[in-house]
Parts: structure tokens; C-alpha cells; sequence
């Protein structure tokens, strides 16, 4: 675990004299940061020392309460638990009107006990020391889409595209629509400097497959510092979004008739010294890339419910819609759920196309390399590539509800060993609950299809 020197503190604080404020933030295991506002006097303590965080703040539900017998509550006393903060985590926050900073902090792994066991980064990291240990580097990068709406909702209450730059209202699917990117101008570009400030390496952007839809790729690199640049990344994307009268929207399906939002995560091995063990002529890469393929294949349903954590998460899931249905494979082929991309031989990766857009990226890319690490060791074979419509050939169909994905997590061995079982106890007691609350709860939808049937 590499926390940051003081001395970055300081040379930041120096640097940035006008700064009075600090957010400290710790991502939980429903990817919400939580934290603290600090005064800029705060900041050398929080380097120095650390910063202590209740240990209930890593086993809430996605709405910010306690869950009893996660064990984080009653059993320690909710206990402070000692986080610090990463190296190059310190940065302004451009859309603030009072000048402020934010740091990302992560558990202290003896000073954060007991609360370090359900630090998501903390996971991660483990999944990654293991394929260090037998000689791979994990390569990665994040496409997020999300959706720009507008701050007030619709006449009917629901949400709404955001205006134009010339005030019309996106209504149409223009997807890759050049005329579209022109009309967010202004918070693209807002967005673009920010992530420059921040040195989150936000490249392509792209229309979406729905009105006031984006994406806009991130640059691959080692595993984990993608990964906080992704978590850092959705942060930035919301707050410029505000800034700009928005709600930049990462919900994996906030509308019945309109494509879902997903994460696709690139992944690729490398050696030591950073060549890719995967590249090759073959368009489906090494024995090392097909094997790693395979072993994503068979972890696939104890590893969903990491994917698609959300009981909305399942309703991505539709024929025909670029989301995948099945645990498929192909090269060049974006009706699978694996998919190995063309291009020169040197590029040659897997593009895992299953994440909503509402994952955790840590607790996505841990059990994607877990499930990599799992295809080497057992040299699982993925079978042939899947050519030409991968939804009708699919032999098998991922589960789509909530609840069967969380009993697959439950019951699974595998995940117990490759994310560590303390973890996955307090995940899942997490999960249960808001599963338990989701259905104990009636609203528009059950008056709509029941109120006078029944």
C-alpha cells in the first residue's frame, strides 16, 4: 500500500494558496464516496497521521445505512478506523464556488482494522499482488458511458435529456452524431480541462446509443492507477455536470426505452519490463489471452453480481441492445461478452463489455483479474470464438434478476478464496439488505400493473 508523502501536501498547499477547503474520501463497496469536509489547516494532520473514519463507513447501503450484522457496526463499537491518502490523489475541484480540494484515502491495512477488510481497493490490490507473484502485469482502461440530464425533471416527473447549447432538447438517437458533442461544447470542454488539471487521461468522446447518451474513453495503464482514475473520473463528470445545470446520470438503465449505460473494461497482461503477453497476429491472441478468456468465462456468474450490483443493473440486459446476454467470446464481434478487438498485434486485449455503468470499477476489475488468474492456473480453454450474432447463438443466458446473481456470489468458493472471504462477508450482508428493502418497498409501478387486478 504506497500513501502518500506529506511533502505532497505541502508542495500542493504552496502551490495552491487560495485553497480553503479539503474533501477526504473513501470510495465503499456501492462505489459512493463518503468522507469528510476538512479546513485547508486540516490537510498536513491527514498525511502525517492519517484521518480516523468510523468502520461503519465501508458496510453501507447505497442509501447511507447501517447495516447491523455487517459486523461493522455493534460487534466493534463502530470503532475509528485510521485511513491516508494515496499518492496524486490531492486535486482542486474546478466546479466548486468555494476554492476546494479533494484526496482520496484508502484504509490503513493495520491502522484501518477491522474496516480495511472491506476497503474495495484493498481488494484489488490483493487480486493484483497474486498475478504479480506469478509474473503478470495487469493492463487496464475504463469506457464509461453515462447520460447528461437535465437538473428538473419532466412534467410527469421523470427524467429528462438536458438542454442543448441552443436550447432544443435532444429527442432523436444519433449515435456517433457530431452535431450532438457540438451542442455540450461548453461542458466538454469544462470537463476536458478538469481532467487535464487532474491527469485523468480522458481521450475519444462519442455520441451515444440514446438522446443526451456519452462516453468518453480513458486511457489504458497499470491496473489499479486506471482504476483510481476511473473512480476520480465519475466524481469529476458529476460535479462539472452540476456546474453546467446538469446530472451527469451512471445508472445502468434510467430509462424502459432507451439503450443502458455500461463500463467496458480493457484488459491486457504484460511482463515485467511492459510488453503485452497477449499480443499476436492471430486475432484471437496468445494461448495465454484464450486461457484468460476461459477463465473469465467460467467465473462469470459468481462474479455478476460485482458487475451489475443494482437490482436496476438487470434491466440492461435485452436482446439486440449491445449488452450482452450470454458468456460468449469472439474477436471483433460486439455481441459477445468477451470481445478481443482488431487492430495491430501489439494491441491484441479483451474487451469485457458485462459491467454496468453503476459497478464499483475496484470490485470490476478485481474480479475480472481474479477470473484471469483462475483461467491461467486451471488453463480453462474458452472453446471456439463466437462468429457472426452472438445473441442467437448463445447456448446459455446470464441470470437477469438481482437475486439469483446474489445467491451465485453467496454460494461460490471461488470468490471466497480470490476476494477474500472477510470482504465478500460484509459485501453480501450489504447487498442482502438492500435487496431485502427493494422488495419490501411499493410504489407507481405495482399500483400501475396491480391496484385494481388483484
Amino acid at each position: 500500500m504506497n500513501f502518500a508523502p506529506v511533502q505532497e501536501a505541502q508542495t500542493f498547499l504552496a502551490n495552491n494558496p487560495d485553497i480553503e477547503m479539503v474533501e477526504l474520501f473513501i470510495l465503499d463497496a456501492n462505489g459512493v464516496p463518503r468522507g469528510k469536509l476538512l479546513h485547508r489547516e486540516e490537510l498536513l494532520a491527514v498525511y502525517q497521521s492519517g484521518r480516523p473514519l468510523p468502520s461503519t463507513i465501508l458496510g453501507l447501503t447505497v442509501h447511507g445505512e447501517d447495516v447491523e450484522d455487517s459486523g461493522l457496526v455493534w460487534d466493534v463499537g463502530d470503532i475509528d478506523c485510521r485511513a491516508y491518502p494515496l499518492e496524486n490523489s490531492l486535486v482542486r475541484l474546478p466546479w466548486r464556488q468555494i476554492p476546494t480540494a479533494a484526496v482520496q484515502v484508502s484504509m490503513h491495512p493495520v491502522e484501518g482494522k477491522p474496516a480495511d477488510i472491506a476497503d474495495p481497493r484493498h481488494v484489488l490490490i490483493h487480486v493484483i499482488d497474486g498475478l504479480k507473484a506469478d509474473g503478470f502485469h495487469p493492463v487496464m482502461a475504463c469506457e464509461l458511458e453515462f447520460y447528461l440530464l437535465d437538473a428538473k425533471r419532466d412534467a410527469n416527473g421523470r427524467p429528462q435529456p438536458a438542454l442543448d447549447a441552443d436550447g432544443g432538447r435532444p429527442r432523436a438517437t444519433q449515435v456517433y452524431g457530431l452535431r450532438e458533442l457540438e451542442q455540450i461544447e461548453p461542458f466538454l470542454a469544462d470537463l476536458y480541462a478538469a481532467c487535464k488539471a487532474q491527469g485523468i487521461p480522458a481521450r475519444t468522446a462519442i455520441s451515444e446509443y440514446a438522446p443526451g447518451q456519452v462516453e468518453i474513453t480513458l486511457e489504458h495503464g497499470d491496473a489499479l492507477l486506471a482504476m483510481d482514475q476511473a473512480v476520480r473520473y465519475k466524481r469529476l463528470v458529476k460535479g462539472v455536470a452540476h456546474k453546467h445545470g446538469m446530472q451527469a446520470c451512471f445508472m445502468a438503465k434510467p430509462f424502459d426505452d432507451l439503450a443502458g449505460t455500461g463500463m467496458h473494461m480493457h484488459v491486457s497482461l504484460a511482463d515485467a519490463e511492459g510488453n503485452n503477453l497477449y499480443a499476436s497476429e492471430d486475432p484471437a491472441g496468445t494461448p495465454l489471452l484464450r486461457r484468460s478468456v476461459g477463465g473469465m468465462l467460467k467465473s462469470l456468474l459468481d462474479s455478476l453480481l460485482l458487475f451489475c450490483p443494482n437490482a436496476n443493473s438487470y434491466r440492461r440486459f435485452q436482446a439486440n441492445s449491445y449488452a450482452p446476454l450470454a458468456p460468449t467470446w469472439g474477436c471483433d464481434n460486439r455481441t459477445v461478452s468477451l470481445r478481443v478487438p482488431g487492430g495491430p498485434a501489439h494491441t491484441r486485449h479483451v474487451e469485457h463489455r458485462i459491467c454496468g455503468a453503476d459497478a464499483n470499477p475496484y470490485l470490476a476489475a478485481a474480479a475480472i483479474l481474479a477470473g484471469i488468474h483462475r483461467g491461467i492456473r486451471e488453463e480453462i480453454d474458452p472453446g471456439a470464438p463466437v462468429e457472426g450474432n452472438g445473441y442467437a447463438q448463445a447456448k446459455e443466458l446470464l441470470p437477469t434478476d438481482w437475486l439469483t446473481s446474489l445467491r451465485a456470489l453467496e454460494r461460490s468458493s471461488w470468490a471466497r478464496d480470490a476476494l477474500g472471504h472477510e470482504f465478500l462477508g460484509v459485501y453480501l450482508k450489504v447487498k442482502q439488505a438492500e435487496y431485502r428493502q427493494f422488495m419490501g418497498e411499493v410504489g407507481e409501478q405495482d399500483w400501475r400493473w396491480y391496484l385494481t387486478q388483484a
